[in-house]
């Protein structure tokens, strides 16, 4: 840090390195200090015990945990069983495409992970599957922008960008994530992909990933603020946020990404089993005392999993209880709504006029998102 402020102030009056060197040395290094003896404290006294239940009004907290990350009152009961029925209405869609495919023994978690290890769906290992990855990317993503318009009537045109992982970031990261980008646009929505290892994906699973955190996932979505209040721009709820992004995932399946593509839509829904699988395995951590390995086990035998995505995920469970929950609960509750305004409008119902709705709505808790609906329904 101090080099680098010598190398930019040079020419600068005002003796900026030796300030910094003495902020480094009398501040910074003292307060790492005491993080790291702080660490050994804690390191000292902690138990192998990975959910929020075995601390101090553990059960309590995880209650609100739920609460505040799906916008709902569901119990760790409801939400671990409404998992594990998803989850079991997935596997039979996926059991039907792995039968027409040619996979006809074991479970769907079984023939799910024969599938990851067929060569013609891997990308190519180096440098040479990083770069296959990053054209899979821009295809996938031309080809979502010219089916907007069969989805919305109000269109956007996000201001964005693919960009890798930093590799020192990349050994504890999710696969990908995105975001919007400035309000002001002078930094660009970022699609941020974990190449790491070619491994981590495959030529089924990206293109719904690319949906999932670009168009019209989060980017696409957040595109929609900036024409809102401030407050309204930075104010997020995750079951909205992370339910959007995979309706985003439903609506690119609905518009015909994978009707030529079997494989592809087995790897959308699976990508759905994930969520459901979350579940089950945030409320097993966190309410049912499962362990780490547990919930590692449960992804990978039942789903199919990457066991290289897996276990950093189920470490952000452990750290984060209930954040995960969000995700399927908010997307299903997006269809309930749909289908509601569905059966109130009949012949009158109209998707593009809906997904406005939705994302001219703004980022919201889901009883609010309901209200929109019902306004809508109305008008």
């Amino acid at each position: 840090m101090v080099e680098s402020i010598a190398r930019r102030t040079k020419t600068i009056p005002g003796g900026w390195a030796d300030r910094a060197r003495t902020i480094a040395a009398k501040e910074i290094a003292p307060a790492l200090e005491r993080q790291l003896e702080e660490l050994k404290a804690q390191r000292a006294v902690a138990t192998n015990d990975p959910g929020i239940s075995a601390r101090p009004r553990g059960e309590e907290f995880y209650r609100w945990a739920l609460k505040a990350s799906t916008t709902t009152s569901m119990s760790p009961e409801d939400v671990h069983e409404m998992g594990r029925r998803e989850l079991q209405e997935l596997h039979a869609r996926m059991d039907a495409i792995l039968k027409e495919i040619g996979y006809t023994q074991g479970s769907v978690g079984e023939r799910m992970k024969a599938l990851a290890k067929d060569p013609k769906y891997k990308f190519s290992e180096g440098d040479k599957g990083r770069t296959e990855i990053m054209a899979f990317i821009q295809n996938r993503l031309e080809w979502i922008r010219a089916q907007m318009p069969r989805a919305f009537n109000k269109v956007v045109n996000p201001n964005m960008e693919v960009k890798r992982l930093p590799p020192e970031e990349e050994p504890g990261a999710p696969g990908a994530y995105g975001g919007a980008g400035s309000i002001d646009g002078k930094i660009p929505g970022r699609y941020w992909i974990n190449l790491r290892t070619p491994d981590l994906h495959s030529r089924y699973s990206l293109a719904d990933l690319t949906f999932h955190e670009a168009i019209p996932g989060h980017i696409w979505q957040g595109e929609y603020t900036h024409e809102m209040p401030v407050i309204r721009q930075v104010l997020a709820f995750n079951a909205y946020s992370e339910g959007w992004a995979l309706y985003a995932e439903q609506l690119a399946d609905e518009l015909g990404a994978y009707d030529q593509d079997k494989v592809g839509r087995l790897g959308y829904l699976q990508s759905l089993a994930f969520r459901a699988c979350r579940l089950v395995v945030d409320t097993g951590i966190h309410a049912k005392r499962w362990t780490r390995e547990d919930g590692v086990k449960f992804f990978v035998d039942m789903n199919g999993s990457n066991p290289l995505e897996v276990a950093s995920e189920v470490d952000r469970y452990c750290s984060w209880p209930g954040q995960a929950c969000g995700y399927k609960v908010g997307h299903s509750e997006i269809n309930r709504q749909r289908d509601k305004a569905k059966t109130a409008l009949g012949a009158k119902f109209d998707l593009k006029a809906f997904d406005d709705t939705l994302v001219l709505g703004g980022n919201v808790p889901l009883d609010v998102l309901a209200k929109n609906v019902d306004e809508y329904v109305r008008r």
